[in-house]
């Protein structure tokens, strides 16, 4: 009895002391970026009416909309490219003049794939009667394929960082033991002047040029845990 009670006994402090017993490691978070100019845009638009006709306002804004849709079909864009985001009618009070208005209004995106079209889709959507731009996101049709060359990237610096600490050290590292991830994609704000915009919709000048593309940046960032030898 006393010889299984040591055994025991001496098998619970060897898994106390291996459980104290520190591996060495060296944690090391390593970044990779890639950069490229946007080749597709997707732009949100909104029409927007306000007035005491709640059936007036409504069959204005779908006017206006199916003149937009049909001018997008005009520019062959696909119709999986156009999506309607939100249809809203909201009933309001003015506390000044005692009086109830309706605002109606009707949200759609589009998705460019051809940015040759950028300055037509823009002039043809404000000839239509859009008269709210919410939003403009270029993007990458390649972004997957980015994210894997910023992966590649970043590991690669995590493993040079370890290396050049280890070095100092007269050490090496091992093999990588834990890898974690984040990753963030940074697109270009483009700048836009709706009145520069309508002035070039209503010129014969069709090569004015209203945005400033730029280049978006996919980065990757992650944190690994080499072993240390």
């Amino acid at each position: 009895m006393k010889t299984l009670k040591t055994i025991l006994f001496l098998l619970v402090s060897t898994v106390v002391i291996s459980q104290n017993i520190q591996t060495p490691t060296v944690d090391v978070a390593g970044e990779g970026i890639v950069t490229v100019v946007p080749d597709e845009v997707t732009v949100s638009v909104q029409v927007e009416n306000k007035g005491e006709n709640p059936k007036e306002l409504k069959r204005e804004n779908d006017r206006i909309i199916n003149d937009v849709l049909l001018f997008i079909k005009s520019m062959k864009i696909k119709n999986s490219d156009v999506k309607t985001q939100y249809i809203r009618l909201n009933k309001n009070y003015d506390y000044q003049t005692k009086t109830y208005h309706y605002v109606a209004n009707q949200s759609i995106t589009i998705k460019l794939k051809d940015l040759s079209k950028y300055e037509a889709l823009m002039n043809g959507l404000l000839e239509s009667g859009i008269n709210r731009i919410e939003g403009i996101s270029f993007s990458a049709s390649n972004k997957e394929q980015l994210k894997s060359q910023a992966r590649i990237k970043a590991i690669l610096n995590a493993k040079e960082k370890a290396e050049q600490y280890a070095g100092v050290l007269n050490q090496s590292i091992g093999k990588a033991i834990t890898i974690s991830e984040f990753t963030n994609s940074t697109s270009p704000t483009p700048k836009y002047d709706i009145s520069m915009m309508k002035a070039s919709s209503e010129s014969s000048n069709s090569s004015q040029q209203t945005i400033s593309l730029g280049e978006i940046e996919i980065r990757t960032v992650v944190n690994v845990r080499f072993l240390l030898n």
